[in-house]
């Protein structure tokens, strides 16, 4: 024990010393682990707009829910489909932010009695007449609506003060946004003078001849565009030349793809299921037991349906089945269930005495009534109807349907296959003047048929396919073949090589795919993997991206480029600079070239061209003209300080160096317009471009930091 007591009171602080250099070294390797943050970072924040937050759970919330109305407008799923639902849910968390603050900065509020007369005034939002509408007359009862509302404020559980908390949120920001966007529409102006003058601009007519010099007639080795000629022109342009952080791979692709082998097992697979197919008494409880819930039990026009092989399905006759037959990637059975006589379009008018309604938060269907309440109802009305009573009234007073507002509940040139199959039924095979109650998983329909118009074979088809999907051999095969080319491909130099070779033999291309963002999942040409970029992003200038499986492909890439959010370099603009300074470059050879101007002939002279005329110029260069696309030139042209004269310098255009001289200009009769008209509909079209244009003023002066990279 002495011994140890000795050695810690002589070299305790020694130690001390290096167990405190070691913990800082720790620390700061932490940080640079974590780019520049001693801990992990703000494991909550997605992102930050002018400084303020985005709360990652807050944000999945957003992403599921812009999943789940995807997915309700029918758009499969996927990694490109995730993608896209998590870049449009951060493109309207930034939206709303941007307009929260500059609202904010504004003084733009909406009050407490503002929002009580929203919810329960005489336009209530159509959630809330439809949650809190009598269950006997259908008809919205604002009082009690508020009671029930402050019911869940003083009585409600977490979860419901919370939603009901969220939804009176959006629709006080809703009612802010409209006030915000009032601001700018009602400041849109289009002056009368001014569109006077643009229709007497409109109106001249110019004649000019010139002698021009093409860039073409010097060669472009005669000029030469140096990196401090484009940094030049980028300080000049710095906004036309920002970029955000990107990268850029070339790639060589293997096809996974079914091979014909797998399609074979496929065309197996379905022709197994044509007996059961063929002997089903109930057709659609057939297709549920295969897993198949998309069968349109309802009459579709035949001039309206559209697969492959209709001609054929549709003369197999009712009761049989035509195929297989490859639809896409499937192998398909087409079955003809019944047919009928039938119009091709309908007018009709419903009243809908719904069962549920949309929720506006999530886009899912919520109970509003049970069943037998709602056919009660549907009874009584229809009594009602029997009795005389107007059915514009009552659709006012008790139809739910969304929009009875804009069209009363009437549906004109309504064509088969629109509507659920049991509405789509009753209004094809009944005549105009039938009415009757149809139940649909909305709820239930009193419905007149108004008229009809024409008249072809309806059908009633059922499908049932299998896919056309590559087995594991065929798999194993192209992940066999990207392994082996990556093995030779180590560097940039021996994967160029193994692509050059790869190209040789088996004919393979190497292809380019640029700009990918760091939050991206969609490489061009392949498809879409988010593994595949976070490999992209964890590689170097010039490293190789292992075999990823990305589409139906096994891809190998190699990083050739790195940009970095700011300004471009001259490397990466000189592709769109460089063209733009050679003529620049050309336009300033030939204008020493001619020198002093003082005639036309002079000028074709020392060029060695000869004078052209240009007719009938229009001001609005809407028509075709000899001089091509050259705006300064046609701008020149209209100059009345020009009329008869030599324009004294020569005009850099789009194509060449032109010596100009007016002949003449003139006005010319044109068709009288009508002027207040074509100041509302300029009002009518900036007004819907003033949203957009103002959020991106707002998006291009802030300060937006985005990690989704971190997180997904």
């Amino acid at each position: 024990m002495s011994v140890i007591q000795k050695i810690q009171d002589k070299y305790g602080k020694v130690m001390a010393i290096i167990i405190g250099i070691a913990l800082v070294i720790f620390v700061v390797m932490l940080a640079f682990e974590n780019k520049g943050s001693l801990f992990s970072g703000d494991t909550r924040t997605v992102g930050k707009v002018n400084g303020e937050t985005v709360d990652l759970q807050q944000f999945n919330n957003m992403v599921e829910q812009t999943t789940q109305t995807m997915q309700s407008r029918g758009m499969s799923g996927g990694e490109g489909s995730a993608q896209q639902a998590n870049d449009q849910a951060w493109g309207q968390e930034v939206s709303r932010i941007l307009l929260d603050q500059e609202t904010k900065k504004l003084g733009l509020e909406v009050g407490r009695k503002e929002l009580n007369d929203m919810m329960f005034g005489p336009n209530p939002p159509q959630e809330i007449m439809q949650m809190f509408a009598n269950p006997q007359t259908g008809q919205f009862d604002g009082a009690a609506a508020q009671a029930q509302l402050n019911q869940i404020k003083s009585k409600g559980s977490p979860e419901q003060k919370a939603q009901l908390g969220a939804f009176l949120d959006q629709l006080a920001f809703q009612r802010t946004a409209e006030k915000y966007d009032a601001l700018l529409t009602t400041s849109i102006n289009f002056p009368k003078w001014m569109l006077e003058k643009q229709q007497a601009d409109d109106a001249l007519l110019s004649k000019v001849s010139y002698v021009r010099a093409p860039y073409t007639s010097i060669s472009d080795s005669a000029v030469r565009v140096s990196d401090d000629d484009i940094q030049s022109f980028i300080n000049k342009h710095k906004n036309d030349f920002k970029q955000q952080d990107s990268r850029s791979i070339s790639y060589v692709a293997f096809d996974a793809d079914p091979s014909a082998a797998d399609s074979a097992a496929a065309k197996k697979r379905i022709l197994e299921l044509k007996p059961g197919f063929d002997s089903a008494h109930n057709v659609k409880d057939y297709l549920v037991s295969q897993g198949v819930n998309n069968y349109y039990d309802g009459f579709i026009s035949g001039s309206h349906i559209q697969v492959p092989m209709k001609d054929s399905i549709l003369r197999v006759g009712v009761g049989n089945i035509y195929g297989p037959y490859i639809d896409g990637p499937n192998y398909q059975l087409a079955k003809v269930v019944a047919t009928t006589t039938m119009p091709d379009t309908v007018k009709v008018r419903h009243i809908l005495i719904a069962t549920v309604t949309q929720d506006p938060q999530s886009g899912q269907q919520v109970p509003i009534r049970d069943s037998a309440t709602a056919r009660k109802m549907a009874d009584s009305v229809f009594q009602v109807l029997q009795k005389g009573e107007s059915f514009d009234s009552l659709v006012a007073k008790v139809s739910d349907d969304p929009g009875k507002t804009q069209n009363g509940g009437t549906y004109d040139n309504v064509t088969s296959g629109q509507m659920m199959p049991e509405f789509n039924d009753f209004i094809f095979t009944h005549p105009a003047g039938s009415k009757g109650i149809v139940k649909t998983n909305f709820g239930y329909h009193i419905i007149e048929v108004l008229s009809t118009k024409g008249s072809g074979t309806g059908y009633k088809i059922a499908y049932i396919g299998k896919p056309i999907e590559a087995s594991q051999e065929t798999d194993n095969a192209a992940n066999a073949a990207a392994t082996r080319f990556a093995a030779q491909a180590t560097d940039q130099k021996s994967f160029n090589a193994a692509a050059e070779k790869l190209q040789g033999q088996k004919g393979i291309n190497k292809s380019v795919a640029a700009n990918i963002p760091p939050t991206g999942a969609n490489i061009q040409g392949l498809g879409a993997s988010r593994s595949f970029v976070k490999s992209i992003y964890n590689a170097k200038l010039g490293e190789v991206v292992q075999p990823t499986r990305v589409g139906s492909y096994y891809v190998v890439g190699l990083v050739t480029e790195i940009n970095k959010e700011g300004i471009m370099s001259p490397a990466k603009a000189r592709m769109m600079v460089e063209p733009l300074l050679v003529n620049q470059k050309k336009a300033k050879l030939l204008s020493d070239k001619i020198g002093k101007i003082t005639t036309l002939e002079a000028a074709a002279s020392v060029l060695k061209g000869q004078i052209e005329t240009a007719d009938s110029l229009r001001f609005n260069a809407q028509t075709p003209t000899a001089l091509g696309f050259e705006p300064k030139v046609i701008g020149a042209s209209f100059n009345k300080e020009n009329l008869n004269k030599v324009v004294p310098e020569a005009i850099a255009g789009t194509q060449g160096v032109y010596v100009i001289k007016v002949d003449n200009l003139i006005s010319t009769p044109t068709e009288a317009q009508n002027i207040d008209a074509i100041r509302k509909m300029r009002y009518m079209q900036a007004k819907q471009q003033a949203q957009f244009q103002s959020l991106q003023a707002l998006r291009e002066a802030a300060t937006i930091k985005d990690y989704r990279s971190k997180f997904y």
